[in-house]
């Protein structure tokens, strides 16, 4: 046993699942945060500590890091905020109330999470924030507009963190990934249904790729792995002495970070839209 712990956020499947496991076998103590009350329920069968974190509600925000602090006496060593929604449409279609919807839960909810844990790491003089971002935080997609302007607020915001807290011993850290295995589009269904009119859109005909990637069974995407090579980013994140200020997941992520240095814009524009 290492004798640390970390907070994560989004555990009840997927990168949040694997990385609370993955932790724990490692040595962490793990308070696996979920959103639903019945999925803290089941972690605990499983031995976790789980508090219930909604980042669109900061009571839960405020009272889970109370929970978590009490059972530590007080210190965290890390967190590692994480969960995230979907909300696919044509940047013409999307209400500006979607978008204040999946910014208080991708953005706003994870930087009143960031500002706590601050608060705490400054006292003990230590501690890592990981943000998992996304290869959609370095470049755009179609129909993706609106996850898409969370994780390019998230990495500026990231970003300028990282600078201010230089010489505090509190490391601010990027993880970015590209296609990996999660519910990411089951659990979008339901933002897509309630925001995008996407019948009485200009763009109808264009929307059959994306009812085709939400409704029916695609298979894996080109590239894409399991949530355990995410994990394995956030233990070198969470456990090297110098850690890097991003770790790059999956092909894609590698290649379209190269190709925003080195491509003019409109190259990059083109071959995106080429899919």
């Amino acid at each position: 046993m290492n004798g640390k712990n970390i907070l994560i956020t989004g555990c009840s499947s997927g990168i949040g699942q694997d990385a609370a496991h993955g932790l724990r076998a490692r040595g962490w103590r793990v308070f696996a945060a979920c959103r639903q009350a019945e999925d803290c329920a089941r972690l605990r069968v499983q031995g976790f500590d789980s508090p219930r974190i909604d980042y669109q509600d900061p009571q839960t925000i405020a009272d889970g890091l109370d929970e978590v602090l009490a059972a530590t006496g007080g210190r965290l060593d890390a967190v590692f905020n994480n969960g995230a929604f979907a909300c696919p449409g044509a940047v013409e279609d999307l209400p500006t109330d979607a978008l204040r919807d999946i910014f208080e839960a991708n953005f706003f909810g994870w930087h009143e999470m960031t500002r706590r844990v601050i608060a705490v790491m400054r006292a003990q003089g230590e501690g890592r924030i990981v943000q998992n971002s996304s290869v959609l935080g370095l470049v755009p997609a179609r129909f993706r507009g609106a996850y898409v302007s969370t994780k390019f607020a998230l990495e500026g915001l990231t970003d300028t963190l990282r600078v201010e807290m230089r010489g505090t011993g509190v490391h601010i850290i990027l993880i970015e990934p590209g296609p990996v295995t999660s519910k990411i589009r089951e659990n979008a269904i339901p933002h897509f249904e309630r925001w995008i009119d996407w019948q009485n859109s200009a763009r109808k005909g264009q929307y059959k790729a994306v009812l085709h990637r939400l409704y029916e069974d695609r298979g894996r995407d080109p590239f894409e792995l399991p949530p355990s090579a995410v994990t394995k980013k956030l233990v070198r994140a969470l456990e090297s002495r110098r850690p890097r200020p991003r770790y790059y997941v999956t092909t894609p992520t590698y290649l379209m970070g190269a190709l925003r240095r080195v491509l003019p814009t409109r190259a990059l524009d083109w071959l995106i839209a080429k899919g």
